[in-house]
């Protein structure tokens, strides 16, 4: 049974929503998937922080029209899925490894704010750091000089506490 306006009035909001804070948009064809494959995705796309939706095409164009993800209306055909997050590279590796393992699950194309991407673009993208691991490799690297710093001032009376150390061992036991 369709929706009634009210319905799809909130349902384009509830995607302007998610739109609004989104960085990438991931589009996917998902013809002939099983409900439980629907449903793991689902909750692995939760658990990254991935808002991901099969919703009609036309009702996702009013969501994104007036957005920096405006262009991506032209590519919406066919039974499609979306992925909509804040993290780009959390979208895109969610929908990428879960299509490496089903092939009723096509990665058809998305966005960045601005700028279009095909499938090849989104797997690259997949393929990078996430977030929060840059972020930690970013303190690892701004940590190093300092821990290195604190050492050197460490070993300097280490290494007076074992001369002292020789020394008495050294001397005859008078």
């Amino acid at each position: 049974m369709g929706l009634n306006l009210e319905q799809k009035q909130a349902v384009v909001a509830e995607v302007a929503k998610q739109v609004a804070g989104a960085q990438a948009i991931v589009m996917v064809e998902n013809r002939g998937m099983a409900v439980a494959a629907m449903t793991q995705l689902r909750a692995r796309a939760r658990a990254s922080g991935v808002y991901f939706r099969v919703v009609k095409n036309t009702l996702v164009r009013r969501a994104v029209a007036e957005t920096p993800f405006a262009p991506l209306a032209d590519r919406m055909v066919g039974p499609l899925a979306y992925g909509i997050g804040p993290d780009p590279v959390a979208v895109a590796k969610v929908l990428n490894d879960f299509a490496k393992g089903n092939e009723k699950f096509v990665i058809t194309g998305g966005a960045m704010p601005g700028q279009m991407m095909s499938a090849k673009e989104i797997s690259a993208l997949a393929a990078l750091p996430s977030r929060n691991e840059l972020i930690a490799k970013l303190l690892g690297t701004m940590q190093a000089p300092i821990a290195k710093f604190v050492r050197t001032l460490n070993e300097v009376p280490g290494r007076f506490v074992r001369t002292l150390a020789a020394v008495r061992d050294a001397k005859p036991a008078s």
